[in-house]
């Protein structure tokens, strides 16, 4: 394993920290979540989402001044390590005002994931 390997797993969300390969995208859904504009309040805990995202299938159905959050689930093609990435946003104007990246690395969001 290389140097460059192992620094792009440190820093890349989709290279693997256990054994340094490029991980794929396997799964990515989208939520609303129920806060809005000026009462943003960053949830580490995997519990919060679990409890409190709403299915969506498009941006378009984020009303205006909520946010929403995306879910990308990556595995690792060669140890088979999964991780979940949820990234919270605000839709302005056509882009995302995105918020801190919460990563779940012990299969906190399985269930939510696979059974919802």
């Amino acid at each position: 394993m290389g140097l460059f390997s192992k620094l792009k797993a440190a820093v890349k969300d989709d290279w693997c920290g256990d054994c340094s390969s490029k991980m794929d995208e396997i799964e990515k859904r989208l939520y609303l979540m129920p806060m809005s504009v000026g009462h943003y309040v960053d949830h580490k805990e995997a519990q919060y989402y679990i409890k409190n995202l709403i299915p969506i299938n498009s941006k378009a159905e984020v009303p205006i001044g909520m946010y929403a959050c995306r879910i990308t689930v990556y595995r690792c093609p060669e140890c088979q390590k999964r991780i979940a990435m949820v990234l919270p946003f605000l839709p302005v104007r056509d882009q995302e005002r995105t918020e801190f990246a919460h990563y779940y690395k012990n299969g906190e969001l399985d269930s939510f994931i696979w059974h919802n």
